[in-house]
């Protein structure tokens, strides 16, 4: 008799939980949206037209790999009037749709981001040099997280 009081009691606790886990969420006035890696970068001066060139001829068919893939759901470049020098003149957005298909830490996305760029860009090697290439004109400032609060 006291193993089925004890039984009843740990259900009892467990349904308070469940009832009071469905409560939290239905007393949320927002539901988590898509998760979005933004990358401050600051090209130099005069050197404009060969980032776009290369976004537009590597950056951008990988991305569209990646829409694909069903790794990220979409993507955009944002140019800025920086108010100083220290500040970024180009914003790079991949969107996911939300935090595990993030799937990790800040700028890595996972075996199958790499397979893709690989597929798109080349070996891993070719990728690092041509980003040594880019680092002469273009500095990565830094990458952010952000999510979208979608209200109800």
């Amino acid at each position: 008799m006291g193993l089925a009081a004890c039984s009843l009691s740990l259900d009892a606790r467990a349904q308070d939980t469940l009832t009071q886990n469905a409560l939290a969420q239905n007393d949320r006035q927002y539901t988590d949206g898509p998760v979005t890696e933004v990358n401050y970068l600051q090209v130099e001066y005069g050197h404009f037209p060969e980032y776009i060139a290369w976004l537009n001829s590597t950056w951008k068919p990988t991305m569209e790999a990646m829409k694909k893939a069903g790794l990220i759901i979409d993507y955009k470049v944002f140019q800025a009037s920086p108010k100083s020098p220290d500040q970024p003149n180009i914003f790079l957005y991949l969107t996911f749709k939300n935090m595990a298909a993030y799937g990790g830490n800040i700028g890595d996305k996972g075996i199958e981001a790499e397979y893709v760029a690989r597929k798109v860009i080349g070996s891993t090697e070719f990728q690092n040099k041509k980003r040594v290439e880019r680092s002469e004109y273009r500095k990565v400032l830094g990458i952010e997280l952000i999510r979208e609060v979608i209200l109800r």
